[in-house]
């Protein structure tokens, strides 16, 4: 029997080299992802609230949205899909219903974080204020009595290393593990000691460890194999597609604003084939080749 894609995923988490997860917004995002041979993808709340609200990451998206969201991605892709979601959108009882929303949505892997609500994104300016560490172990606990299919990931993050320092982090961190999360993920900002930061931790937690390459400096020059080197088991690169798409389309339209046409910019735009082809059209004929012939 084939696994799921829950099952591999969890079999990846011990075994084999660093699992590198791509960040997307969208389901056409996601095909491109896996067409490129890559093992999981990355849905960024970040970027989901961009694209479905055109406004940046501070609490804006509710629970409903991103898993409805989550579940149109997860149906057009047979890879793992790891989601954000956020604080858990409340409390221990919220936790509940968002682990059961997400689980029926097919998703593979959710982070919570221990960010006060409404939440920001990590890698905005400034501190994160963040919730007890009672209440925060109170949620991972939740989120783990919730699930139902025990391949379902549970991945606990903390964002008090801004706030706090790396020490407090650890801490949580540990305090995570222990609670039973399956992953961890402690956020820290780029800095010039941020690979210093991230041994301490992988070699504090006794745990897989996931990172977040969503910004330049020392980590995003690394390689996958040289950030496995630092301990790290899973890497998310949240703003690669919409950071990427969003250069693209400001080009294409500051062609067509400047020349009147997009003549300047086309070899750097899909064809309608390559579209098509990225959509599974041939899979869609096909099928209409079999079942809607006259008989």
């Amino acid at each position: 029997m084939n696994e799921t894609p829950r099952q591999r995923l969890r079999a990846r988490l011990k075994s084999g080299p660093l699992l590198v997860a791509p960040g997307i917004y969208d389901a056409y995002g996601a095909r491109f992802v896996e067409q490129a041979g890559f093992e999981a993808v990355y849905m960024t709340g970040n970027g989901v609230s961009a694209s479905l609200l055109g406004r940046p990451d501070v609490g804006l998206v509710d629970l409903t949205l991103i898993a409805s969201h989550a579940h149109r991605v997860a149906a057009c892709v047979d890879i793992p899909l790891i989601c954000d979601a956020d604080t858990g959108y409340g409390n221990a009882v919220n936790v509940r219903r968002t682990v059961q929303e997400f689980e029926a949505a097919g998703v593979a892997a959710i982070h919570l974080e221990d960010q006060v609500s409404p939440k920001r994104c990590g890698q905005l300016p400034g501190a994160r204020p963040v919730i007890g560490l009672g209440e925060a172990v109170g949620k991972i606990e939740a989120a783990l009595a919730a699930r139902r299919d025990p391949d379902f990931i549970i991945i606990a993050r903390t964002d008090a290393a801004t706030g706090q320092g790396l020490d407090e982090a650890i801490r949580r961190a540990q305090a995570f593990r222990q609670a039973g999360a399956d992953v961890i993920f402690v956020e820290l900002k780029s800095s010039p000691a941020i690979l210093e930061d991230l041994k301490r931790v992988t070699s504090s937690v006794d745990a897989p460890c996931l990172v977040n390459v969503d910004a330049g400096g020392p980590l995003g020059d690394l390689t996958a194999a040289g950030i496995e080197q630092l301990g790290l088991r899973i890497a998310i690169y949240p703003g690669l597609a919409r950071g990427a798409a969003g250069f693209a389309i400001r080009e294409a339209l500051g062609a067509l604003k400047r020349d009147g046409n997009t003549k300047a910019v086309r070899g750097r735009m899909l064809t309608m084939k390559e579209y098509s082809e990225v959509l599974g059209l041939a899979d869609v004929e096909d099928w209409e080749r079999k079942f809607l012939s006259s008989r």
